[in-house]
């Protein structure tokens, strides 16, 4: 009988794998390749590390850039999965997610990167979230009679059934990938992903807790965006018109009713508080002014899915599929939309000097101007 020896230190060493597994395990052990074209290949975020920018993508790769975009330097990195979200606390400590469930980290504004944290760890620790949730139904069950009996019993199967998946995925390795990333200091950290996981972490990411339990998601939707709002609320939103708000540091979460029933892909705050911008499919773009508790639609101008933006004073920059950029001047009160001459997907999107913007995505790495023109 296959099974997995928890020895190496990603705990991916394997007997009797099946091929799917042993792929999956060596793009965790083989470090990222070097190479000159990782700013022109896919990227999917970049973020700020003080004055430098940071940017990730697929095949593992990190670059940095210490001159607002115009050259880049490929950072050491000890993986070869696609990365897909970014975050820095500080100057200097950063986290980045990806595929087969990675977290890495860095103390040196994202020149080299170390692993946190894996898909292995992660499935090991929602299997006791789950065994610890089926023997408290148990208990419920065999206290209760009648009809309340029987729902609880029909809710105890389809906890077995989540722990069966849970147990085959663990088998095949780390599956799973992480979406999005939120450290509010150095030391305490949410990462979200695929088929509603979340987990956080109050030591920057020595050891994390499995904290899907403590939100509201049955049928374990992807969470695909969270950010912190101003005020100090967070926000995470996803699959099927989730969102999800805490006003405690992440202790607790309460779901939020919108008006979309598709995915949601990214939240930002507007900068003023309590104020929320979810978007995603089919240029979707959401706003409340009371963390989530009523929402307006806003004509977004566009029907790109919307990916990811930020908030700079009044202005707002968001960006999508087929070179879609949207820009407010007004803190969101109206946006106009642009589209990229190459129609290429911006994954992400910072501000540079002036109304500049750097640009990550299908081609890499652009500075624009405030319409998505190249400026290089």
């Amino acid at each position: 009988m296959c099974k997995t020896l928890g020895a190496a230190s990603l705990g991916l060493s394997m007997a009797c794998a099946s091929p799917v597994a042993f792929a999956l395990a060596d793009v965790i052990e083989t470090p990222a390749r070097a190479t000159d074209l990782a700013p022109e290949n896919l990227l999917t975020d970049v973020e700020r590390a003080g004055d430098r920018m940071v940017a990730i993508g697929e095949r593992g790769h990190i670059i940095v850039s210490d001159d607002q975009g115009q050259s880049w330097t490929q950072a050491e990195v000890p993986v070869s999965v696609t990365l897909t979200a970014l975050d820095f606390a500080s100057e200097t400590h950063g986290w980045a997610v990806g595929h087969s469930g990675v977290v890495l980290h860095s103390d040196d504004s994202g020149s080299s990167w170390e692993v946190q944290f894996t898909g292995i760890q992660a499935a090991e620790l929602a299997i006791e979230s789950q065994e610890e949730a089926i023997a408290e139904m148990e208990e419920k069950v065999e206290a209760a009679s009648g009809d309340e009996k029987s729902d609880l019993e029909w809710a105890l199967d389809d906890l077995y059934f989540s722990l069966e998946n849970m147990q085959a995925d663990l088998d095949i390795g780390p599956v799973n990938p992480f979406l999005d990333v939120l450290f509010l200091d150095e030391d305490r950290g949410f990462v979200i992903g695929a088929y509603g996981m979340l987990f956080h972490t109050a030591d920057g990411g020595e050891s994390w807790q499995d904290w899907s339990p403590r939100m509201e998601n049955p049928q374990n939707f992807h969470l695909n965006g969270i950010a912190e709002i101003a005020g100090g609320a967070m926000v995470i939103v996803g699959e099927a018109g989730q969102i999800h708000v805490s006003v405690d540091d992440g202790e607790t979460w309460e779901s939020r009713e919108g008006p979309y029933p598709g995915s949601l892909f990214g939240v930002i705050g507007t900068g003023r508080v309590n104020e929320i911008l979810a978007f995603g499919l089919r240029g979707t773009l959401l706003m409340s002014t009371d963390l989530g508790k009523n929402w307006t639609v806003l004509n977004s101008g566009t029907t790109a899915t919307l990916n990811d933006g930020f908030a700079d004073d009044s202005r707002i920059v968001l960006v999508g599929t087929g070179g879609a950029v949207l820009v407010s001047g007004n803190a969101g009160d109206t946006f106009r939309a642009y589209v990229r001459g190459d129609r290429q997907g911006v994954m992400s999107v910072v501000p540079v000097s002036g109304t500049d913007l750097l640009l990550v995505g299908e081609g890499g790495a652009e500075l624009t101007d405030a319409k998505g023109k190249n400026i290089q």
